[in-house]
């Protein structure tokens, strides 16, 4: 048979060593590679430098790009060396499994309305049997991947023909997978055809499809298997990959465990273990873990030591991973975990040159990302952006207008999201299917900023309510989309109209009033927002008074909520006609008897906090619910609701707080469990320094200044005292003393 047939298992170091030592020993005339024909024309750049390990083929139907796949290479895969190879001495290199097209017009696109998914790598199928875990058994071995470093990374040179054998043997014993079949169908017509242009054959595949390429099958029955198939319209383009997504546990089915570690064997021609173990140390230093020298000489000796009492021909990444947890992480989990997300996964992220082909859109981010002085990485990272500057300005908007397209390269950290101030701060981490994305993307625009327009505005003549609109507006203003204002503006005020949920209207206020408030420091034109906006919240003031009655407890509390965020926009839109008009609804609302307690403390604590009620006032209204004859829990609720802005009131009011315990120890022990969890709730949600010194003026003398009249509040010392035993057994000093 003219052709040499390489078996390798993908991305195995072991293997990509031994295909470049044949293929330098009997040099072939052409090269066949397993994957994707329709990426002949993208072979030449694997030579380019600006093509670096790990990168993927992306290919996507021409149509929809969302019916995507990947075809991942890493420095150690067998495939990437031998086309480089190839490449870089002028054989020609063709790809030949089946082609990508047949598969797309195979496969249904999917709802216009569901959200864009991640595609997953053309993932090998799922035989009825893993091949290498048959190997594996038969030699005894309980882990399949220890016997592949044993057998074959471990050595560097595998015995193709062995390999070859045996996967035939596997075969003959094991059902046929349909998909399979027509893949290695199309693979021996492609293999006839290039007989008859070359002699000097080389071909990598996956070993498993070794035996079926050498079988003898007539071409009527690989014609047959072929015929029918329609070819959908495909491109191709490489994009960057990264170590984390070439780990099997991501949904790659011909991925490894360990892409890491394969890097370090591969790029590691001597000395393995102790370069392992030193680079394990700098991840520990680098991360306040002390780590000597001597550590690393301890561990690789352990490592080794291992590796004799288990036979094996060298320590491999069970060996230096129980090293390093038992010599170099004291035992510590969180420690070896670090080693292994770094290490052995690795958070390693390709690059592909500026001048690759692909959609204008993807240009574009790489000018705006360079622009912008923020490069894509695997590794998650902090972004701290002062909106002042305008680099930090120009990288919150390009943030921001990934984020409409889809493309969520940063996350705005949760804990001070806020465009109430000059700061924000972002989670950057760059995931490879925003490839895909961006190509979806490309069908809104050119540019980042033509995408995100064209997307906002299509989002905004599809709005179903007023809250959809509402969002939309701030999104404006977030990513600069001035182009899309009019548009979504004019969908605003058609929503708002028509619109006579008081709820909706209030809750679309707060992000309305944000955005007119601090346009100016992230520098965007908001003209005509503040009619729309003060218009709402006119209409909010006369529709409040026939909401509030005769409320639910779900409904009061959703209410409440409502009711602060438009007290807070009112507090940013620095219109004082404005806010007259409001806190003076409230005060009409805060009287009223039908209201539910929690609404009627939370009103009455906006009015003292906005200076409309004095201190005497607040604590009249306060005893009206805490008079015996009130139901406990309608007490309970004014009190969650009075004090749900802060629990500070009560260190600072002495009279306020006495009102309230002496409420507190009246209320009847049958309603007492009733009434413990909203007041649980309640205090809950202050902060530590609150409670602590509500604690101390609770605890008199002891604690801090009495309340006047108070004697502690009631606290007994005595009572106090007896749990004292308890405590010092629940700490273990009953047993010091005995033992001192």
């Amino acid at each position: 048979m003219p052709e040499r047939l390489y078996g390798v298992r993908h991305h195995g170091p072991g293997s990509a060593r031994a295909v470049v030592a044949e293929l330098e020993r009997q040099p072939p005339e052409v090269l066949l590679v397993e994957g994707p024909p329709e990426a002949d024309a993208l072979v030449r750049w694997v030579v380019d430098a600006g093509l670096e390990p790990p990168v993927a083929l992306l290919g996507y139907a021409s149509d929809d790009p969302r019916r995507a796949a990947f075809w991942p290479f890493a420095v150690f895969s067998p495939e990437w060396q031998a086309i480089r190879w190839a490449v870089s001495r002028g054989v020609p290199v063709r790809f030949f499994d089946l082609p990508f097209a047949y598969r797309m017009s195979d496969t249904p696109a999917p709802p216009p309305a569901d959200p864009p998914a991640p595609p997953d790598p053309p993932a090998e199928p799922r035989r009825p049997v893993d091949p290498i875990g048959e190997l594996a058994a038969a030699a005894g071995y309980d882990d399949p991947e220890r016997w592949w470093e044993d057998v074959v990374e471990h050595r560097g040179m595998p015995a193709f023909e062995a390999i070859a054998e045996a996967m035939t043997a596997i075969r003959d014993e094991s059902p046929e997978d349909p998909d399979d079949l027509v893949r290695e169908a199309y693979m021996r017509t492609v293999l006839r055809e290039v007989r008859k242009s070359y002699e000097e054959i080389a071909v990598v595949c996956g070993a498993w499809h070794v035996p079926a390429l050498t079988r003898k099958v007539a071409v009527k029955d690989d014609t047959a298997l072929l015929k029918g198939r329609k070819k959908a319209k495909v491109d191709f383009t490489w994009v960057p990959w990264t170590y984390g997504r070439l780990a099997s546990w991501s949904g790659y089915g011909a991925g490894v465990s360990s892409p890491g570690w394969y890097h370090h064997l591969f790029s590691s021609a001597d000395e393995v273990v102790p370069r392992w173990l030193v680079d394990a140390a700098g991840v520990l230093r680098h991360e306040g873990v002390p780590t000597s020298s001597a550590h690393v000489i301890e561990a690789t000796r352990l490592a080794e030591a291992l590796a004799t009492m288990r036979g094996r021909p060298l320590a491999g990444l069970a060996e230096v991973t129980e090293a390093a947890e038992a010599v170099m992480c004291d035992g510590e989990p969180l420690r070896v975990e670090l080693i292994t997300r770094k290490l052995v996964v690795g958070e390693r992220l390709g690059g592909v040159p500026d001048d690759m082909p692909s959609v204008p859109l993807a240009k574009d981010l790489t000018a705006q990302q360079r622009a912008a002085r923020l490069k894509p990485e695997a590794l998650e990272r902090a972004l701290d952006l002062d909106l002042r500057k305008d680099t930090d300005l120009k990288r919150s908007r390009l943030l921001h207008r990934l984020r409409t397209i889809d493309v969520p390269w940063g996350e705005p950290t949760a804990s001070r999201r806020s465009t109430g101030t000059f700061r924000e701060e972002w989670k950057l981490r760059w995931q490879p299917e925003f490839a895909v994305r961006l190509v979806e993307g490309s069908m809104y625009g050119t540019t980042v900023a033509a995408a995100a327009t064209a997307k906002v505005i299509q989002a905004a003549d599809k709005a179903g309510s007023l809250a959809d609109v509402t969002a939309l507006v701030e999104t404006c203003l977030l990513a600069d989309l001035a182009e899309a204002y009019p548009r979504v503006l004019t969908s605003l005020d058609a929503h708002a109209a028509l619109d006579a949920d008081v709820n909706h209207l209030m809750a679309a206020i707060p992000a309305l009033a944000r955005t007119l408030r601090y346009g100016d420091v992230r520098r965007t034109d908001v003209a005509g927002l503040a009619t729309v906006t003060s218009s709402l919240l006119v209409r909010v003031c006369a529709a409040l008074p026939s909401a509030v009655g005769s409320l639910s407890d779900e409904a009061a509390k959703s209410l409440r909520d409502r009711v602060d965020g438009v007290q807070s926009a009112v507090g940013l839109l620095e219109d004082d006609e404005l806010r007259e008009r409001w806190l003076s609804t409230l005060e009409s609302l805060a009287g009223r008897a039908d209201l539910h307690g929690l609404l009627a403390g939370r009103l009455t604590r906006l009015l003292l906090d906005a200076g409309r009620l004095d201190g005497a006032e607040v604590r009249r209204r306060l005893r009206l619910p805490l008079t015996v004859g009130t139901a406990p829990a309608h007490a309970a609720a004014w009190v969650e609701g009075f004090l749900s802005g802060g629990g500070l009131l009560l260190v600072h009011d002495d009279a306020l707080l006495q009102l309230l315990d002496d409420w507190l120890a009246d209320i009847p022990g049958a309603a007492f469990d009733d009434v413990l969890p909203l007041l649980r709730r309640t205090f809950g949600a202050f902060e530590s320094g609150e409670r602590r010194a509500i604690g101390e003026r609770v605890a008199g003398p002891r604690g801090g200044d009495p309340v006047p009249g108070a004697g502690g509040l009631g606290f007994d010392p005595g009572r106090a005292d007896l749990v004292l035993p308890t405590l010092r057994a629940l700490l273990g000093h009953d047993v010091a003393a005995r033992e001192a």
